[in-house]
């Protein structure tokens, strides 16, 4: 019984923290965007300075001007948090 609720408050605390780690790309600081799974300083640097020229419209957007996300690693980013326009891939 005690193990049961244990593991229901242990799911419970897991899906809250996904719940508010969305970070959007046109908004989020270098450190944010590092705290993505996949992202790292040189990465979020492109991302950055790509998005001072404009803020990207949507996935493709981003795809198309920051160098090294394609499909897969948009899905991947998506999946750890990242939203462009606070939408996921």
């Amino acid at each position: 019984m005690i193990r049961k609720l244990l593991l229901a408050i242990a799911v419970f605390v897991v899906s809250m923290g996904f719940a508010f780690a969305q970070i959007d790309v046109n908004k989020a600081t270098p450190a944010e965007l590092d705290s993505v799974k996949g992202i790292g300083p040189k990465l979020s640097q492109v991302i950055v300075a790509e998005r001072s020229k404009g803020a990207f419209k949507n996935w493709p957007d981003l795809q198309k001007r920051v160098k090294g996300i394609g499909n897969k690693n948009a899905a991947r980013f998506s999946q750890a948090g990242l939203t462009v326009g606070g939408k996921a891939y």
